[in-house]
């Protein structure tokens, strides 16, 4: 395919963007030379994805222009953009799960280039140039969803440079791997610049210090702050963002052992390509704690989760929860029980994206009587308890009588927790709940759950983030391989002995 010529300088001035009810971009204007990284930072909802889907041709803005090497450009659809050498690779994966990695590249070559067929020949060997030339390991053969997401992300960084892409827009690249493929793509795009220019959109601020020559803050969709990296610190950079400086809480209570509320014993649990994911696990949570599970990606976490919630199934062992056995339970059975959940997947297991706020925020209890008479929702309490919970965790939102879906990832996030410790859990279950939202929805998220594990429920906090374990956790637990290796207190915690015992070594 041809190849968009070199872009030597990206010039966006005066963007503006208006959505009902709200103004996404604000006369915005920066620039981007060749070589270069610029991030783009911001809280969640401050206009940096609709600004970046107007640069690649997704929203059409509606005052400004964009201007390639000085000469302005109209891009009125995603294809318009690659055709001059702007391609995104999105937060949320584009690609089918069940196709491999040549078909997902196929299908997206033919799409931008109607003429081409499905020439999987060429598309395989076209995989195999771009990868070696940026050093991007991918199997051509592989099936999408055989892949880690690491992987996955490289896949989409291989298709969106097969487009032609000369500079690179990456929407939190970062959010969902792991620390060491975080340091290994850090590595791989530095190295990248030597060809392409890039636009980083991140709120890990020690990634944005590391990557980027440049640092553009968005705030309510204008420019606060456009200036070199290196002149500011990570809590400068916070500062900017929301206005004020931002303290992480941390778990500051005395470690008081109070009943267990949540057991797994000796639990074996299959993988989705049939392995033993989780191989004689034990796990116990207690009121008043949270109990952190720190782990390299794909270690059993996400089964580990599914499995307490009903999710998926035991294949031995069990699951008490408030001293009922409730291994293979529904569930709705947990639920009813009292369990909460703050999955993984926000966009596809924690919201209906087509279903209202409202309607998100009273999903689990819907069919109570304080919701409905029987059959018949009740209207009015419904919009009081979104307005309330609107206001009280703070999630921005035109109304809540907005798509779910419609909200940035942070205000879907505040959604889910919302709902979850609205319902007074006994014990809730906590998968990334910081993923991929900026550092003042950390600081409110944070002192959510402390507030929860005051109150005395108990807390299993599952991430990759060694920070946020270490400043939330009571005690932390290590898995590997499907097993608890080892049980720490806080204060026996450090780095270096969580990192040993992450790769392995228990002694």
């Amino acid at each position: 395919m041809a190849t968009a010529e070199p872009i030597h300088e990206l010039q966006l001035s005066g963007i503006t963007k208006r959505f009902p009810g709200i103004l996404a971009c604000n006369n915005v204007s920066m620039r981007v030379a060749r070589g270069e990284v610029l991030a783009l930072v911001g809280e969640n909802g401050a206009g940096k994805s609709t600004l970046m889907n107007i640069l690649a041709g997704l929203y059409q803005p509606d005052a400004g222009t964009i201007a390639i090497n000085g000469e302005e450009v109209r891009f009125h659809t995603p294809n318009d953009a690659y055709a001059r050498g702007i391609g995104m690779v999105h937060q949320n994966f584009m690609l089918v799960p069940n196709m491999t990695v040549t078909e997902n590249v196929a299908l997206g070559l033919k799409q931008h280039h109607r003429f081409m067929n499905l020439d999987l020949k060429a598309t395989r060997a076209r995989i195999l140039e771009v990868s070696a030339h940026h050093e991007l390991p991918v199997n051509p053969d592989a099936y999408v969803w055989q892949l880690s997401v690491g992987e996955q992300q490289r896949v989409e960084l291989i298709k969106t440079l097969c487009f032609g892409a000369r500079l690179l827009i990456l929407d939190e690249p970062t959010s969902a791997l792991t620390p060491q493929e975080t340091d290994d793509l850090i590595d791989r795009l530095k190295r990248m610049t030597a060809e392409l220019s890039i636009i980083f959109i991140s709120h890990k601020l020690n990634e944005v210090k590391e990557l980027s020559h440049r640092v553009a803050i968005l705030r309510h969709g204008a420019v606060v702050f456009n200036g070199r990296t290196e002149d500011h610190t990570p809590a400068e950079l916070a500062a900017l963002m929301t206005g004020r400086e931002i303290h992480l809480p941390r778990n500051e209570g005395l470690l008081v052992e109070g009943t267990t509320i949540l057991e797994a014993r000796n639990l074996k649990v299959r993988g989705d390509r049939g392995n033993f994911a989780l191989d004689g696990l034990d796990l116990e949570v207690h009121a008043g704690e949270i109990l952190g599970l720190a782990g390299v990606s794909g270690n059993g976490q996400r089964e580990l989760a599914e499995a307490l919630t009903g999710l998926r199934p035991v294949e031995s062992g069990t699951v008490r929860f408030l001293d009922k056995d409730m291994t293979n339970r529904s569930p709705a059975a947990m639920i009813h029980a009292g369990l909460g959940y703050i999955p993984e997947d926000r966009h596809h297991e924690g919201i209906v994206p087509r279903f209202t706020v409202k309607e998100n925020l009273v999903l689990k209890d819907f069919p109570t009587p304080r919701f409905s008479w029987s059959v018949v929702l009740k209207l009015g309490e419904i919009d009081r308890n979104a307005e309330a919970l609107k206001e009280s965790f703070d999630i921005r939102c035109s109304s809540t009588s907005a798509a779910g879906g419609s909200l940035s990832g942070g205000n879907i996030q505040k959604v889910i927790l919302a709902r979850e410790l609205a319902r007074e859990p006994r014990a809730l279950i906590s998968v990334y709940p910081t993923r991929g939202v900026d550092m003042g929805a950390q600081e409110f998220i944070h002192s959510q759950l402390l507030a929860r594990r005051r109150a005395g429920g108990g807390i299993l906090l599952i991430s990759e983030e060694l920070e946020e374990i270490m400043n939330l956790s009571d005690r932390i637990a290590v898995i590997y391989k499907g097993r608890i290796l080892k049980v720490l207190t806080s204060l026996e915690a450090t780095r270096e002995k969580l990192g040993l015992l992450m790769a392995g070594v228990a002694e």
